[in-house]
């Protein structure tokens, strides 16, 4: 698939085969994903692979526990707009993917966040290469448990980034409208 196909053909995917992505395709994609630009070449993103759905099924509720948590202290938080979600206990944040990727790196990095996003790009064009579909669940870092934390083994100086949910796409949802580049100025 050529770069312009992958940038096409990318999509968040949220339904997914009953199928196990291989763990030595996930190593292809993370080595792909370390080729990503980062500040300094620090490269400080670090990688856990989650394939057990009853285990993503606890990270969901525990993220939903504290969105919700969080939503009684500051009523007016952008996640108000998710709190029936939040509040259904069928619902799975993570969508019933058959693996979750959690990227995290050290607390207190400032780059990080701009880091991590590259390098999520990167694994993303890197599965739709491989006809896998991903999608960020940014709901789903809200993890705070010290217990789960130790138990999926996320650094106690680290933090949790990007969770990217991946799976082989039960179906491929059309492609969302796209506006015109909204260019500013062109200063010469």
């Amino acid at each position: 698939m050529d770069f312009e196909t992958i940038l096409k053909n990318r999509r968040a995917i949220r339904d997914f085969q009953n199928k196990e992505v291989p763990l030595s395709i996930l190593k292809e994609i993370i080595q792909d994903t370390c080729l990503a630009p980062t500040a300094s070449n620090g490269q400080p993103c670090k990688f856990i692979i989650i394939q057990d759905r009853n285990y993503l099924k606890k990270l969901s509720d525990e993220s939903k526990k504290n969105l919700l948590d969080d939503l009684i202290r500051n009523p007016n938080l952008p996640s108000k707009q998710y709190e029936a979600r939040l509040r259904d206990g069928q619902i799975n944040l993570f969508y019933n993917a058959p693996c979750l990727v959690l990227f995290i790196g050290p607390k207190g990095l400032y780059s990080l966040d701009v880091d991590c996003g590259l390098t999520v790009a990167y694994f993303m064009f890197s599965a739709t290469s491989r006809g896998l579909g991903t999608c960020w669940i940014g709901l789903g870092a809200h993890i705070r448990d010290k217990e789960i934390l130790a138990e999926i083994g996320v650094p106690s100086d680290c933090r949790i980034i990007a969770p990217i949910i991946v799976g082989y796409p039960a179906s491929i949802p059309a492609a969302s409208e796209r506006h015109s580049p909204d260019i500013l100025k062109v200063v010469k």
